[in-house]
């Protein structure tokens, strides 16, 4: 027995551009994984707060490598 996977939906990690504040990474982030912008936005924040360069530098790097939506 062959299953023949085929989806129709391809879901990529693009940055949104509608709803961005700084470059629209953490709208993305929200979109992709269908969760709210508020809570994404406000994750980052906490982990800018807590480790500030290793946030600073994934969001710089994540910004730089995402495509724009």
């Amino acid at each position: 027995m062959q299953y023949d996977r085929n989806y129709s939906v391809k879901k990529t990690l693009t940055k949104d551009v509608r709803y961005k504040k700084l470059s629209g990474v953490c709208a993305g982030l929200a979109k992709y994984y269908q969760l709210p912008r508020l809570v994404v936005r406000v994750a980052a924040i906490a982990a800018l707060i807590t480790f500030p360069v290793a946030t600073g530098v994934a969001y710089l790097v994540s910004a730089l490598l995402m495509s724009d939506s």
